[in-house]
């Protein structure tokens, strides 16, 4: 097994008026050649959106971008024709494909919103967009990884155009728990949302993110009370 450890303190960000950001790879204005990405895993913003302000309207292509609200409410439109809230306890994904334009809004007017915005490279360049959202509450289990998004459509959770496996997980101080990669020639990237946790021997604190290759599993043990987020993807 090998380890990479990104202390939550070592992220580069930006602040403006409405938006202060977080980004655990180079991202915009922030640049690191030591952190441009996680083989597809190219994107991890920590965003907090103050209450009346978010992202206007903007286009993406062949880009899988995930949506994780961790506190408040996003208003998404598209021109799909999708208009829909995102609150925290679910998960939203879009296949930006051949192109999309969308807009991610703070939905409350003086409530901050607070969410972590993902990109993965997908393995299938100019498909049809796509949207979906799910809830992450209806597929916990306590003290496990859930699986929350595959490559595969008929899974539970959302389905990404990737070899690419998503987990969450709320555990209890104490808990030690095993995962176990759905393809040995992947990497992942675990990020502690908060608590904290051990694995391999190192420490890690809320919005630390540890990537791990060369490995077929590892065990987490919990120190704190943790909700953690396991992004297993292709990394060669």
């Amino acid at each position: 097994m090998k380890t990479i450890h990104h202390p939550a303190n070592k992220r580069g960000g930006s602040h403006h008026d409405w938006l202060r950001s977080k980004h655990t790879f180079s991202f915009a204005d922030y640049y690191d050649r030591a952190r441009v990405g996680f083989g597809v895993l190219k994107v991890i913003n920590d965003d907090h959106i103050e209450g009346g302000h978010g992202f206007g309207s903007h286009s993406h292509r062949n880009m899988e971008i995930v949506s994780i609200p961790l506190s408040g409410t996003l208003l998404h439109k598209d021109d799909m024709g999708n208009e829909s809230l995102i609150t925290s306890g679910e998960i939203q994904i879009m296949s930006a494909g051949t192109g999309i334009v969308h807009s991610e809004m703070n939905a409350s007017l003086d409530t901050p919103v607070k969410f972590l915005q993902i990109w993965i490279e997908p393995n299938k360049k100019n498909v049809t967009p796509r949207y979906q959202q799910v809830s992450i509450v209806d597929l916990l289990n306590q003290n496990a990884f859930n699986q929350v998004l595959s490559p595969n459509a008929d899974d539970a959770g959302m389905w990404i155009h990737q070899n690419a496996w998503f987990s969450v997980g709320e555990f209890d101080q104490g808990a030690t728990q095993t995962y176990t990669l759905n393809d040995t020639d992947n990497g992942v990237y675990v990020f502690v949302i908060s608590g904290s946790v051990v694995i391999d021997g190192k420490v890690l604190q809320a919005r630390d993110g540890l990537g791990i290759i060369r490995a077929e599993q590892f065990t987490m043990d919990v120190i704190i009370n943790a909700q953690v987020l396991v992004m297993e993807v292709p990394v060669s």
